[in-house]
């Protein structure tokens, strides 16, 4: 139980510790963190669209965020690297971020996600669903769902090819939920074969040589009755 028990506190930790970072990096455009561990310490990996915003004049703000972390989370000797992504549109979590602030900012809904998902799509996803669950237009909850392009709901390519973000949009109704699925343009599915190094071979039509007619084998064969060989 004690082993059982560990794991639930270091996961409860991590969740917690991205809580945290999501509010503390959101001006810098959250994109997602990484926590490993490496014999040196903990190593949390922030990728964000603006990585100036979380390093602050000369480091500042990194470092009193380190100085947070170790304190309040309990990780051992914590060093956070800032990665910028090259691709913002193709990141789930942070179009997850930007459609939320839009629907914060008064955006209709159905506005809001078409531009997301077509925003996704031109950037050379190979598919992408923007759910969308809460009060959207009354006293009722209800679940809006945007899509275009290639979709996988379950199985192999569900767990390692689709890229999902979450967030919340805090509006007077209530709060609504933001649910971002990415497929990326590199995504490989698993009935998609390449055979490397086939090569084709092709073999030439063989000619057959024509009998002119005043040989003596088609003489032959014409002074003979049917069903029987010339001689």
């Amino acid at each position: 139980m004690g082993s059982e028990r560990k794991f639930l506190q270091e996961n409860m930790r991590r969740v917690l510790l991205k809580e945290y970072l999501v509010e503390q990096t959101k001006r810098a455009g959250f994109g997602g963190v990484t926590i490993t561990r490496t014999p040196m310490g903990t190593r949390v990996t922030l990728v964000c669209e603006r990585p100036g915003v979380i390093i602050g004049r000369r480091g500042e703000y990194v470092r009193s965020l380190t100085e947070t972390i170790a304190k309040d989370f309990h990780l051992d000797n914590p060093q956070i690297e800032v990665q910028e992504e090259k691709k913002p549109n193709l990141n789930a979590q942070l179009m997850a971020e930007k459609l939320a602030v839009a629907l914060e900012r008064g955006w209709h809904f159905r506005r809001a996600g078409h531009s997301t998902v077509r925003r996704i799509m031109e950037s050379g996803a190979r598919g992408c669903q923007v759910i969308l669950s809460g009060k959207l237009t009354g006293e009722r909850h209800r679940t809006e769902r945007f899509k275009s392009g290639t979709i996988k709901y379950c199985g192999t390519a569900a767990i390692y090819q689709m890229k999902k973000g979450f967030a919340q949009a805090r509006l007077k109704p209530g709060v609504i939920g933001v649910v971002v699925w990415i497929m990326p343009p590199d995504a490989k599915m698993p009935d998609e074969v390449t055979v490397a190094g086939k090569s084709s071979t092709v073999s030439a039509p063989v000619s057959i040589p024509e009998v002119p007619p005043s040989s003596p084998l088609t003489k032959d064969a014409a002074a003979s009755p049917p069903g029987e060989a010339p001689q």
